[in-house]
């Protein structure tokens, strides 16, 4: 079974931190959600100014900057983000047709740009790569699993949630770890039962009941849930919000 590939972090293990700046609410939107998912900690500014002061609260490794904002232009931005952060990287969004915009940002000192309309993905792939060579990132080692900031160690078998460690008995390690190798996909009683267990479904649904509460009272006490039951299906361990 395929082991689910740990994000990028910060070298101290926290989250990487992106600043998205852009005045149209839908797109700023859409683009913290795709790298939410990343495991990445989202902050958002809709002008110029508050992007300077947003950028000065909480250092981002990253910022995606629009062009065109509604008090001054992206250039300005990041002159005066660079002014306190010099080194950190900016990638530029541009229009379809601003060639001279994406010239001019890229001599000004920008270090990539993507024009609109443009797909989530792409952003987040060069957001991801621009990461990864500004030295701003370190891996967590593969024996970790990570579904949002559910961190399971396989090898060690610590788990934290949010940086707060959690304590596990066997059987309810080895269930998360079996919902955290396969985030987002419904898993039936028996096939939990089957994995978990190791034997045959057979009228014993309710252990696995009983253990999925024993983990939602260890994960979801007091936080947003992950746990998810899909009446009739089985359940799901999806990222927080997602």
């Amino acid at each position: 079974m395929p082991v689910i590939p740990a994000p990028l972090t910060r070298p101290d293990g926290t989250a990487l931190r992106v600043l998205t700046v852009d005045d149209e609410p839908s797109l700023t939107e859409l683009l913290s959600m795709a790298m939410r998912y990343e495991g990445w900690e989202i902050s958002t500014a809709a002008s110029g100014a508050e992007a300077v002061k947003v950028a000065r609260e909480v250092q981002p490794d990253a910022i995606v900057l629009d062009m065109m904002l509604p008090d001054f232009d992206g250039l300005e931005v990041m002159r005066r983000i660079r002014a306190e952060q010099p080194d950190v990287p900016v990638i530029f969004l541009t229009a379809k047709d601003g060639v001279s915009d994406r010239i001019t940002g890229l001599t000004a000192g920008g270090d990539d740009y993507v024009t609109k309309p443009f797909s989530l993905e792409e952003v987040v792939a060069r957001v991801r790569g621009l990461l990864r060579r500004s030295g701003a990132t370190t891996v967590q080692p593969e024996t970790q699993l990570v579904v949002g900031d559910l961190v399971l160690d396989e090898d060690s078998h610590e788990v934290s949630r949010g940086g707060t460690p959690i304590n596990l008995t066997a059987t309810e390690f080895e269930l998360l770890r079996y919902l955290m190798r396969n985030p987002k996909r419904v898993l039936s009683k028996a096939q939990i039962l089957d994995r978990v267990w190791n034997y045959d479904f057979g009228g014993q649904a309710n252990v696995v009941e009983l253990y999925i509460s024993y983990l939602r009272k260890k994960i979801d006490a007091g936080r947003e849930p992950m746990i998810h039951t899909m009446r009739g299906a089985g359940y799901v361990l999806r990222p927080a919000g997602a």
